[in-house]
């Protein structure tokens, strides 16, 4: 029988690593700067021109290379993709436990 462990939500937390918070934070930012190159068919050099960085930083990103991306960073990527970013502050929700690789 295949034992199912429910996962926390965030495959970073699940893997017990330190930054999770943060580094689902930057996949989901670079998520939607994906999405919105996608939506505009900008190729990887066009997206590097509107994002002022080279064509093997926009590959990275987009392969989920998220070292050497901070979250400012990336929020001035989304500004110069015509959006808005807010950040909010909420009461934290309820603990989960965190799971271990077994």
């Amino acid at each position: 029988m295949v034992q199912v462990t429910k996962g926390s939500g965030t495959v970073f937390r699940d893997l017990g690593l330190a930054d999770a918070d943060l580094l689902k934070a930057k996949a989901d930012l670079v998520h939607h700067i994906s999405m919105l190159i996608a939506e505009r068919g900008l190729t990887q050099v066009q997206a590097a021109e509107v994002l002022g960085v080279t064509q093997p930083k926009i590959s990275a990103l987009l392969h989920g290379h998220l070292e050497g991306f901070s979250m400012d960073r990336l929020v001035r990527f989304l500004s110069a993709l015509d959006r808005d970013v807010e950040i909010s502050v909420r009461p934290k929700a309820k603990a989960r436990p965190v799971i271990g690789v077994a």
